[in-house]
């Protein structure tokens, strides 16, 4: 069994190990694709692949679309020259569900697979091609966030991006530069209307790829070497919009367990590929079975009817809702509790946490208790029933092999948001700030982490972090058992509301945080002890 064209024919034996397989004639499929594309797709990696390759097969099958995607890799060509054109632009999706079950399923929604290269003619002038077609209804994006930035950590221009403001359109080596470049093409080709849609997990994602567009705009006809009408036609809504979404779905790299399953079927030739920019890409991709696709539906071209395919399309005020939802309550602040107390207990996989009795008691109180009363309802998805749905089916799920070490990442950039915010909505309800007991307890749980000293009083490794050298001189010189004016010490950090969302003392949490931070020092096991008290 062979992932291509080819290897597929004898469809029986693929049916017979359980694969579903496209229920299309491909052929005529990819044809509609090439001579009229209606989606374009860059960004060539796992979640495109699990996510929207997929909502585009199922409707396929269902006989809603009739051309399908044309998929861009701007970043690792190889990607596209390894697997996506050996494999006839196929793909295997494996759904790991929670209950053990798994889903196989052949994706080959792929009509057109194509390389983001300037210098490349044949690849270059067929995007072009592409993007000076009537039919070109959307461009969506997953590129990670970093992929939209003009400026580098310290504020300044991109070599790259530089380079393209002062050259101009023609042949831009910057990814985004390119993408800018073929959407001038569409502008000079009668100003033809488009909708560019970032799918990336990053906040208001749609204003980043505006700005990054108005910016080349901007400084190509600032340098005369675009048509100045170009900048209007980026501005302008009915010609191109850049819609906000937000997108939920966890997608981890190809896994040797699935891997091996696969080849128990018969499947041949499956081994990944590193590619010399160290992407490793696969045949197949595996991935969990919830996802949210929420996006703001401004389409100056119109659009596929996506919705079929369980996409949500709503206003931009509900989107950001959802966003909020899902970053400020129901999601990323549980995720959060469990990084920092899952390091400190010693867990490897955030899975075993939910077997855990008082981590289980610590997340559901934070979610259901004390941040479901004030998070605002965005109506395209119910708050309760999305948080069920993460502490039952999502973060138990046994397949997601993500560590609460990769969660605890980073974590002085995160409590404002995932937590302050609550703390916020409490004040400006007039609600009881006493009533929030556990979101104090991740605080405290967070200094005690920063020790990088377990509950068993041995030392581990801490997850990366900017801020250290800042917050770390904090706990210095505090020892497990030993005892200490904690107030004093910590009292500097608690009223950083840059790292809180709110000074703690304003709040009039910070006794709290510092009572739960001496009970979490006091000893070997004491952060068991202290979850078992107030858990």
């Amino acid at each position: 069994m062979i992932l291509n064209e080819n290897g597929l024919k004898d469809k029986a034996q693929w049916e017979s190990k359980g694969y579903s397989l496209p229920k299309y004639d491909r052929q005529k499929m990819i044809k509609n694709t090439k001579e009229n594309p209606v989606w374009v797709h860059f960004g060539a990696g796992n979640i495109f692949r699990a996510f929207q390759a997929n909502v585009a097969q199922n409707l396929l099958n269902e006989g809603v679309l009739t051309s399908g995607i044309t998929v861009v890799e701007g970043f690792d060509y190889e990607i596209i020259e390894k697997k996506y054109r050996p494999n006839d632009n196929y793909s295997i999706l494996v759904t790991l569900k929670a209950d053990g079950n798994i889903e196989k399923t052949v994706v080959g929604s792929i009509g057109e697979s194509c390389i983001l290269d300037s210098e490349n003619e044949a690849e270059f002038s067929r995007l072009k091609e592409i993007f000076a077609k009537d039919s070109l209804q959307l461009a969506t994006f997953t590129i990670t966030e970093k992929g939209y930035s003009l400026v580098d950590g310290k504020g300044e221009l991109l070599g790259l991006v530089k380079a393209d403001f002062e050259a101009g359109p023609e042949k831009p080596a910057s990814y985004i530069g390119k993408v800018a470049a073929l959407l001038y093409h569409r502008y000079a080709n009668g100003r033809k209307p488009i909708a560019m849609v970032s799918t990336d997990n990053c906040s208001h994602n749609g204003d980043k790829l505006y700005a990054a567009m108005k910016g080349f705009a901007e400084k190509w006809a600032e340098n005369g070497l675009c048509d100045k009408g170009f900048v209007d036609y980026v501005n302008d809504k009915a010609c191109v919009s850049f819609p906000w979404s937000m997108i939920d779905k966890i997608t981890p790299r190809p896994d040797a367990s699935v891997e091996a399953l696969l080849k128990e079927d018969g499947l041949e030739d499956l081994d990944p590929v590193i590619t010399s920019k160290n992407t490793y890409v696969a045949p197949f991709v595996n991935a969990e079975e919830t996802e949210y696709l929420v996006i703001e539906d401004e389409f100056p071209n119109g659009r596929p009817a996506l919705e079929k395919g369980g996409i949500i399309f709503t206003d931009r005020e509900t989107v950001d809702k959802v966003e909020r939802m899902k970053v400020c309550t129901c999601l990323n602040p549980l995720h959060t509790a469990l990084a920092v107390y899952g390091c400190l207990l010693g867990y490897t996989k955030i899975s075993d946490e939910m077997k855990d009795t008082e981590l289980v008691k610590l997340v559901e109180r934070i979610g259901y208790q004390e941040g479901l009363p004030v998070v605002i309802n965005p109506g395209v998805l119910d708050p309760k029933k999305f948080i069920d749905t993460v502490l039952k089916v999502r973060i138990p799920n046994p397949f997601m092999p993500d560590t609460p070490q990769r969660i605890a990442t980073d974590t002085s950039q995160k409590l404002a948001i995932r937590f302050g915010e609550t703390i916020k909505n409490y004040i400006k309800e007039g609600k009881k700030l006493d009533d929030l007991k556990l979101i104090p307890l991740v605080f405290a749980g967070w200094l005690r982490y920063l020790m990088a000293v377990d509950d068993n009083g041995d030392a581990f490794e801490l997850s990366p972090d900017p801020l250290f050298d800042t917050v770390r001189p904090y706990v210095e010189g505090i020892k497990l058992g030993e005892a200490c004016d904690v107030e004093s010490k910590i009292k500097g950090l608690l009223e950083d509301a840059q790292i809180f969302g709110v000074n703690l003392y304003e709040a009039g949490l910070a006794d709290k945080v510092c009572g739960y931070f001496s009970e979490l020092i006091a000893g070997k096991g004491a952060v068991r002890a202290t979850l078992q008290k107030y858990v």
